[in-house]
């Protein structure tokens, strides 16, 4: 009985002294709560004491250590992307992440926090650098959610403040190779009013980055890399530190290589179809020779298009426009083909005849004589009318026409390198110059125009992208 007594006595102390270590651990737990419920309570007290405190005799009109030293603003700049680039503005379009930093001893300030975040509320109540971009067209700040801004504090002074801005850069494009060409588009920004004595940029190390390229819209372009420099810049209100950034950019090809280059090679080698047409077909020389003119006028305005109205040539205007004269060239000649071949006529075309027969009702040759109207006058402006000859028992007549009236004769200059007629391939007047038979453009015209074409494009590819 008294061993079971015990046996109850000690169960009941243990559970006693169970109860009293959970009871210890819950009240542990209630202290540890009501630590960390009240500790940020004492944090927002400190904070907006210190600020209070800072803001008390603060003048942010006046710059940080004004009439002792320059200020000093280290610059940082993330692009997040950049892009469309317009050939036609000469702009380009950037997104970035702009962060400064300087220091004002004003801010100093002792506790056990050494940074302090703050959102823009606190920016209009402290100095910040009147920062401009110099070459911007037209920038703007994110508001959304809300102002993309942010400001940190240290206890030493020093100020962090970033915002996100979009601009509209200015960026002077050369397109002499244009679309083989490679550009430089800066980013400018300097102090809008405090010259170098007052207030002095810097780059930090690794001051520039970039993002991911693939949400960029560049496009036409590439990007090659980026580089910054530092200048002075002299006006009459005092020398100015200016910093830039340059976006080496290149343009891709693929574009107009499709959309020009292409089919004005195509149209070329089409108007030389014509060479194998024979040249009696006039209506299919003359339509298609039109045809492949029109063409490149219209590959001409097109190609414009993407460009604005400079008065240079560029490498693209240089193409085209040596596409066309080859096009134009391969028209006029079936021009000069049609208009010597129709000149083209012996000096006595033989018209055989003959004398009518009473029996037979035939023409009957007669004695060799030369016929002419006794009529005729030499004073008469008008053509002469043709002239019978009799060779041979044979009948000619001689006929003059209004567009071959000169006389190819030995002796005589018969359209300079030209032969109307076979009397002209031979004879004095043909001695130190070059022989051209009509009859055979074509022939050389076969070898010539591609000849020609493939030397103009080797110099071209060549120049524009390897000199």
């Amino acid at each position: 009985m008294a061993a079971k007594l015990l046996l109850l006595l000690c169960l009941f102390s243990g559970l006693h002294a169970r109860s009293r270590r959970v009871e210890e651990d819950e009240n542990e737990d209630s202290l540890l709560n009501q630590k960390w419920v009240l500790a940020p309570r004492s944090q927002d007290t400190d904070v907006t004491l210190i600020l209070n405190k800072l803001l008390r005799e603060y003048d942010k009109k006046l710059r940080p250590d004004i009439g002792i030293k320059p200020t000093m603003i280290d610059v940082d700049i993330y692009v997040n992307s950049i892009g469309p680039v317009s050939s036609i503005n000469m702009e380009y379009q950037i997104d970035i992440f702009f962060a400064q930093t300087w220091t004002d001893s004003r801010l100093r300030f002792n506790s056990t926090m050494k940074i302090l975040t703050l959102n823009s509320n606190m920016i209009g109540l402290i100095w910040i650098p009147d920062t401009i971009f110099r070459n911007s067209k037209t920038a703007e700040a994110h508001w959304i959610t809300t102002p993309n801004q942010l400001l940190r504090i240290w206890n030493d002074g020093k100020i962090l403040y970033t915002l996100r801005l979009t601009i509209n850069a200015e960026c002077q494009l050369k397109l002499h190779n244009f679309p083989m060409d490679a550009h430089a588009c800066p980013l400018t920004f300097s102090s809008y009013g405090y010259p170098k004595e007052e207030m002095v940029y810097r780059w930090r190390k690794n001051s520039v980055e970039a993002a991911d390229q693939k949400s960029w819209r560049l496009y036409q372009f590439e990007f090659m890399g980026l580089r910054n420099t530092t200048e002075i810049v002299k006006t009459s209100a005092g020398d100015y530190v200016v910093m830039t950034i340059y976006f080496e950019l290149s343009r891709r090809m693929g574009y107009f290589t499709i959309q020009t280059y292409i089919p004005c090679i195509l149209t070329v080698v089409l108007s030389w179809v014509s060479f194998w047409i024979k040249k009696d077909a006039t209506p299919a020389r003359t339509t298609l020779g039109i045809t492949t003119v029109l063409t490149m006028t219209t590959l001409s305005t097109i190609a414009r298009k993407s460009l604005p109205r400079v008065s240079y040539v560029t490498a693209m205007d240089l193409f085209v426009t040596v596409c066309f004269l080859f096009v134009f060239a391969a028209l006029m000649e079936y021009a000069t083909l049609n208009y010597y071949s129709s000149c083209r006529k012996p000096a006595v075309r033989k018209k055989k005849a003959s004398l009518l027969h009473p029996d037979s009702t035939r023409w009957i040759p007669d004695r060799l004589s030369l016929q002419a109207p006794s009529n005729y006058s030499l004073l008469d402006m008008r053509p002469p009318p043709p002239v019978m000859v009799t060779l041979n028992n044979s009948l000619y007549w001689q006929e003059f026409e209004d567009t071959c009236v000169y006389e190819c004769l030995d002796g005589k200059d018969c359209q300079s390198f030209f032969c109307c007629y076979e009397e002209c391939k031979s004879g004095s007047w043909r001695r130190g110059r070059i022989h051209i038979d009509v009859s055979e453009l074509d022939s050389y015209s076969r070898v010539f125009f591609p000849t020609s074409f493939l030397l103009f494009n080797l110099v071209y590819w060549v120049g524009y992208l390897y000199l």
